[in-house]
């Protein structure tokens, strides 16, 4: 398989927050150089792991900013920037750009509930007013409406800039569709990681992930496995990590992969509100799954 512009296995980085739940940019650049340190191929900034929408617009440059710093010169550094509001989508971007980021991730607007036609002119809107590669974003769990298979590639074929997808829908008919009718080096990202495995089966190209947030090389060598062709190799290692990648979503992501991060040495302190931080029960839970799958020791 050919290597996608960004690569395969791209964590959605979690936001560091001090204790007083301020940014902390010193420990956000000490995670994103941990992250390509483990073998991340490109990072994604204020995703939905990342708490985008408790983390405001001026917050986010200096997020952006304190990344590009640390290790922009070593990875791509993947901007979310989509927001419900296309004109508003438009304006953050364009200042976002200026930052020297590399690309854009634009979520499906949500909240709005638009048909498929507004989806398709908010994000031709998009990809008309910008230069930067857009990664899709379709997640309807938080979302509400679900962006089709046929809205998707209409927008892969008509904008050379609209490069990739994160598919968190959970269709594997419609990702497969996607997969098969997408214009060449256009890349399919799973959304989850617990679904990375059966859809690089069907040809996609990677994850754009929690649990990277943890364990960057052990999910690494699962989508590098796969890519390979050596699906034997990749279901084992899948296998062997499935429980924590479905148990960091017992609760509302990013409480408990933020918890992990404190279990595993690396605190990055709590979410913020309306998010709460892990429970005691929680963190005892999250520990003995990390404990089996060979994360913390026994």
């Amino acid at each position: 398989m050919s290597q996608p512009r960004f690569g395969r296995m791209i964590p959605a980085m979690v936001t560091p927050f001090d204790k007083n739940r301020d940014l902390d940019l010193d420990r956000a650049q000490a995670l994103a150089k941990r992250l390509v340190d483990g073998g991340s191929d490109s990072l994604i900034i204020s995703g939905t792991t990342g708490e985008s929408p408790t983390v405001f617009y001026p917050q986010k440059i200096e997020l952006f900013r304190a990344v590009i710093e640390a290790v922009g010169d070593r990875v791509p550094v993947i901007a979310n920037v989509g927001d419900n509001c296309t004109a508003d989508t438009i304006d953050f971007a364009h200042d976002v750009a200026k930052l020297g980021v590399d690309g854009f991730m634009c979520v499906v607007p949500y909240y709005s509930k638009p048909p498929q036609e507004g989806i398709y002119a908010h994000f031709d809107a998009i990809a008309s007013a910008v230069e930067l590669p857009i990664i899709l974003y379709n997640i309807p769990g938080r979302c509400v409406v679900n962006m089709t298979a046929e809205t998707t590639l209409r927008l892969a074929s008509e904008h050379g800039n609209i490069v990739a997808v994160k598919e968190a829908s959970g269709d594997m008919a419609q990702i497969k569709a996607i997969i098969d009718g997408a214009p060449e080096g256009f890349a399919v990202y799973s959304g989850d990681d617990a679904a990375t495995y059966e859809l690089m089966q069907l040809g996609g190209d990677g994850v754009i992930s929690t649990i990277g947030n943890v364990v960057p090389a052990r999910m690494k060598e699962i989508v590098e496995l796969c890519a390979a062709g050596d699906f034997d190799g990749a279901l084992a290692a899948h296998e062997h990590l499935l429980p924590l990648m479905k148990g960091l979503f017992e609760t509302s992501n990013p409480i408990l992969v933020k918890e992990a991060l404190k279990l595993v040495g690396f605190p990055v302190g709590g979410v913020r509100l309306p998010l709460v931080d892990a429970t005691s029960e929680q963190s005892e839970r999250l520990a003995a799954i990390m404990r089996e799958v060979g994360v913390l020791e026994a």
